[in-house]
């Protein structure tokens, strides 16, 4: 029988609200966090828009969630404060209390994308560092650009940060870890957390992930090289439409969000409120010479690897939370994997897509659209994808919308892609 992990807190940070309660309200209402943004100038993402956390602006919002770690905020990129926040609300979620033996066996496994700093951080050290012709050197940079940065400018964009500050808050004295695999973090930072447990290096695990596209250098980028999504004509929350015919491409977001992870024993002993079990992952990086990333492959490999080590067959699988970012050929690569590994299943298990909720926030989404099948499951339901409206014969899968839908088959797959051909799976069984 394999080992089931106990989830046992969940905190997040998006842009449906900050909190379990606030965030599932809005979930099963339908009501998308995607609308104008202000976090900086420019004229990417188009049309200005995405998955802001705005309830997370104001300074004495900031404090209040990073109370613990207010001398620290200075040192803290917003990646990495949306993060440490999240496991703070996560930890009072929980309700676990150790004692000085116990802390050692707490662990911490966050996952983060590549922090990019802004550019006006860095412009006046690269100003100081031009040359006669104009042109920053790296000579006159050591003599006279260096002295112009931020003496602790490192430490605010680390990926591996949000671990470290987590870690010292709550005095885990077990093994630390930190990842960055764009959008299938979430599901690997899980992962690592459920092998560390079963291994017996740790009895409980603060699991998480935080990411923004959100940023004035990655909405550039995105823009240039992903297929993001025109608004034009369309409200920025209807314009997200995973899996639908008239898709557009993605819309950007950030978040985070983490989850306390305990050994079944642990927690029942303290008698936690459980709000599902991690039975197993999946994982798998395929990259072909022609075709440079694979996700369909790799999705497939990862969703078999899960499903066997879960021992659970596709026929007790009672929902999939897929990807589904919007994008015209991952959409249609994530339903031809589904397809293959649930053959005549496929166009009946029910499908849900929550990136309309939040946008696609890299490394956080993840995590966000597991906590909110976990917190729906509680409640005997499956979140309803927004904005699906004219099937596409190139997805034919069976989308849950209009309104959450009633289950009460308790085990579910949460799925994650990225182009480069990376892909990640987790088989969940909900109380």
């Amino acid at each position: 029988m394999t080992e089931r992990i106990a989830i046992t807190g969940l905190g997040m940070i998006s842009a449906c609200g900050i909190g379990a309660d606030a965030f599932l309200e809005n979930i099963l209402q339908g009501r998308s966090g995607i609308g104008p943004i202000d976090l900086f100038p420019g004229v990417a993402p188009p049309g200005r828009i995405g998955g802001q956390c705005r309830d997370f602006n104001d300074s004495t919002i900031k404090k209040k969630y990073l109370r613990p770690q207010r001398k620290s905020i200075k040192v803290m990129c917003r990646d990495i404060q949306l993060g440490v926040a999240s496991a703070n609300i996560a930890m009072e979620h929980s309700g676990l209390e150790l004692n000085e033996e116990q802390r050692s066996r707490l662990g911490v496994e966050f996952g983060a994308d590549l922090m990019l700093s802004p550019p006006d951080v860095i412009a006046k050290a690269t100003f100081e560092s031009r040359n006669e012709q104009g042109m920053p050197t790296d000579t006159i940079w050591g003599d006279k650009g260096i002295a112009q940065m931020e003496p602790l400018w490192l430490l605010k964009y680390l990926p591996n940060m949000p671990s470290c500050h987590i870690s010292i808050h709550a005095d885990a004295r077990g093994p630390s870890n930190s990842l960055t695999l764009e959008e299938t973090t979430g599901n690997m930072a899980i992962g690592e957390s459920l092998r560390i447990i079963r291994r017996g290096q740790a009895d409980a695990m603060i699991a998480g992930t935080t990411g923004t596209r959100l940023h004035i250098i990655k909405s550039i980028n995105y823009t240039s090289l992903h297929e993001l999504a025109d608004p034009a004509g369309l409200a920025p929350e209807e314009t997200l439409k995973p899996f639908d015919k008239n898709r557009r491409g993605e819309v950007v977001g950030e978040g985070a969000c983490a989850m306390i992870l305990e050994r079944e024993e642990l927690a029942i002993k303290r008698e936690a409120n459980i709000f599902g079990w991690i039975l197993s992952v999946g994982s798998s990086c395929v990259r072909t010479p022609r075709e440079g990333g694979n996700p369909r492959q790799a999705l497939v490999n990862s969703i078999k690897m899960a499903l066997k080590h879960a021992q659970v067959n596709p026929e007790q699988i009672g929902h999939i939370n897929a990807h589904g970012c919007g994008a015209k050929d991952l959409d249609v690569a994530e339903a031809a994997a589904i397809h293959e590994v649930f053959g005549s299943l496929a166009s009946t298990v029910p499908v849900t897509a929550l990136k309309p909720y939040f946008g696609n926030c890299g490394a956080g989404s993840g995590s966000l659209e597991l906590a909110a099948s976990l917190l729906a499951m509680k409640q005997g339901l499956i979140p309803h994808t927004l904005n699906y409206e004219t099937p596409d014969p190139e997805c034919e899968l069976n989308i849950i919308r209009k309104e959450p839908l009633k289950m009460d088959r308790k085990h579910f797959l949460k799925l994650s892609i990225s182009r480069t051909g990376r892909a990640s799976a987790i088989v969940v069984e909900s109380v």
